[in-house]
């Protein structure tokens, strides 16, 4: 506040000057350190799992394949138990014959990390077997250092000792500072000269204060490490998006904090934004609660329909000429195929079921006989044969032919691969080594298989040129090789010798487009045993360069690749098995793609299907659930 008086008289003058000024300073500082958690309270793979609960009985489970990639850093969440448990456990338990559980101080301080051994027993309670471990505490809860057991049926145990979900705060660093100056200045002056008077008297107040003036600063700043946190505080809205690495924690009030580099907490987190809307002026927010400017990476939460038991291929295609995706999925323990009818807005009416084989694995959705409605090809693993049902209209079908293959198919996809304008049906034989080859005959009818040799246990297979010659060769992901096999077709729908890349541990499914816009088709897979995708970019006339892995979650066994963000480069969307999620890898350009955002599904997701399912011109998520017995639907936002 500043105020100015002035008298002025004409006549006889007087002069008074006064002048006080006084200042006061104080500054104070605090500093507090938060001890900064071990690397591994953060990084680290989630394992929910309730058959590892020794309420669970009986079968031969093993944890070789889980942990087949090496050591891993590991965090047992919800009913099935938090920790392992420190005495032995009777035979049959833990959904295997050979139980573990540790025998080592388990640490007793925060931060702290103790070795020791975990026994494995048939039911003697003697340690028949053992391998070595770490476990570390994490204030709330335990992480574990395991590796592959040395046989199979070897498994750990776990029990319930806490029921925290939450994962461990990021580290902080505050310090606080705070300064304090008071000044005083007081001004006064009057003039008398003569007769005349006038008189002016002026008020302002401004942030800077000339009479007094106070002022009081504080800061506080909050640092991460390791990595670079992003803080975003204010709960102007909650809005799920992707921070630069996967997220550690839900933070506490209105602060998120995400770390760079490869941690692995469970999903997507929220994150508050200050500010007025976008752009300039007043925003209105659509139907979705979005405003229209505003670019969306993400899905709503799963709703899930009923399929049959054991649901694990999935397909997503108009089956009854509305102009609305319906789902086709191949019921494994089933020995069906359920069609669900798209109801509009993205539902689904319940499913209608049609037998085929024994086991169907894989579905594909084609139409076949050149009558304009969408065929169901399944391919069945329990009865080495595919099956055809031909749509009838309406989207209902046939009773299916039947047309052997090799042993066990496990992928099956239809696709002209002899130029003769009839869809040819490709299947990975995984018993046999093989794939086989089955030519259209015409009205939906299949000759003979032809096989093809390629890598141990074939899982997934895909059909697309890759060296621009338009003929599509065959791309397939040998699971029991650690390869992908390309073969490719000269002509006449016959196929070269494979040619073999290596690729991350137990590759599981394979998908095949051109992900660096180069208009040449890249690889990109899903592998199982080492819980990553590899990407390799096509260099043209059908070759391809060493890999280059991403880290998904636990246990991915499906893959799909769609540009589910509208910026015309296709993203990776793949089911992580073993970890009830799935994971979205937006591509960053080149062929590169950033860390995956997770979204909760159904338990064991086993495949996805990427589509527009409610006409708003954004891809949606579609999963079979595979021990949920559902189908899943995430809807984008």
């Amino acid at each position: 506040t500043s105020t100015t008086t002035t008298t002025t008289t004409t006549s006889s003058s007087t002069s008074s000057t006064s002048s006080t000024t006084s200042a006061t300073t104080t500054t104070t500082a605090t500093t507090t350190n938060t001890p900064i958690p071990s690397p591994q309270c953060f990084n680290y793979t989630l394992i929910n799992d309730t058959t590892r609960s020794p309420n669970f009985t009986g079968s031969a489970t093993c944890d070789q394949s889980l942990f087949s990639s090496g050591a891993m850093w590991v965090r047992f969440v919800g009913l099935g138990g938090t920790q392992i448990p420190t005495s032995p456990v009777g035979p049959s338990r833990c959904g295997t014959d050979a139980t573990g559980w540790y025998t080592g101080q388990m640490p007793t301080s925060l931060n702290s990390t103790s070795n020791g051994t975990v026994c494995f027993t048939w039911g003697s309670g003697n340690c028949t077997y053992s391998n070595s471990i770490s476990v570390t505490n994490c204030g709330s809860y335990y992480v574990y250092q395991l590796c592959a057991p040395s046989g199979c049926s070897l498994r750990y145990c776990t029990v319930i000792t806490n029921t925290t979900t939450a994962p461990v705060q990021a580290p902080t660093t505050t310090s606080t500072t705070t300064s304090t100056s008071t000044s005083s200045s007081t001004s006064s002056t009057t003039s008398t000269t003569s007769s005349s008077t006038s008189s002016t008297s002026s008020t302002s107040t401004t942030t800077s204060t000339t009479s007094s003036s106070t002022s009081s600063s504080s800061s506080t700043t909050t640092s991460t490490t390791p990595g670079t946190a992003r803080v975003q505080t204010s709960a102007r809205r909650n809005r799920v998006q992707p921070g630069p690495g996967p997220g550690i924690g839900s933070g506490s009030g209105s602060t998120v904090i995400f770390l760079n580099g490869s941690g692995s907490g469970p999903g997507p987190k929220n994150i508050y934004w200050a500010g007025p809307g976008p752009g300039p002026g007043p925003k209105k927010r659509g139907p979705d609660g979005l405003y229209p400017s505003e670019a969306c990476n993400t899905f709503l939460n799963q709703t899930t329909y009923s399929a049959g038991t054991t649901p694990e291929g999935v397909a997503v295609v108009d089956l009854n000429s509305d102009n609305k995706s319906d789902i086709v999925v191949a019921n494994w323990n089933s020995a069906n195929v359920g069609v669900l009818l798209n109801a509009g807005n993205g539902t689904f009416n319940v499913q209608t079921t049609y037998s085929v084989g024994n086991n169907p694995m894989s579905v594909a959705v084609v139409d076949v006989n050149s009558d304009n409605k969408p065929d169901i090809i399944s391919a069945n693993e329990g009865s080495s044969t595919v099956s055809v049902l031909l749509n009838t209209g309406s989207g209902t079908f046939n009773t299916p032919a039947t047309y052997s293959v090799g042993t066990q198919p496990a992928s099956v996809v239809v696709v002209d691969v002899n130029s003769d304008n009839k869809p040819d049906i490709v299947v990975a034989n995984y018993g046999s080594t093989s794939v086989s080859v089955l030519l259209n005959a015409g009205s939906g009818t299949f000759n003979t298989q032809a096989t093809y040799s390629v890598g141990t246990n074939p899982y997934s297979v895909a059909v697309v040129d890759v060296n621009s010659d338009n003929k599509p060769d065959i791309v397939v992901a040998n699971y029991g090789s650690n390869t992908v096999g390309v073969l490719l077709n000269p002509g006449t729908g016959i196929f070269n010798a494979q040619v073999i890349y290596a690729v991350g541990t137990n590759p599981y499914s394979v998908a095949v487009v051109d992900v660096n816009s180069d208009s040449k088709p890249d690889i990109v897979v899903a592998n199982s045993g080492s819980n990553t995708t590899s990407v390799l970019l096509n260099t043209g006339n059908g070759t391809f360069n060493l890999q280059v892995t991403y880290a998904v979650g636990s246990g991915p066994e499906a893959v799909a690749v769609v540009d589910v963000n509208s910026d015309n480069k296709p993203d990776i969307v793949v089911a992580n098995h073993d970890s009830n999620t799935v994971g979205v890898l937006l591509n960053a350009g080149n062929g590169t793609f950033h860390a995956q955002i997770t979204f909760a599904v159904g338990t064991a997701p086993y495949s996805i299907a990427v589509v527009d399912v409610n006409s708003d011109n954004k891809p949606d998520i579609v999963v079979a659930n595979s021990n949920s017995n559902n189908i899943g639907v995430l809807l984008h936002c």
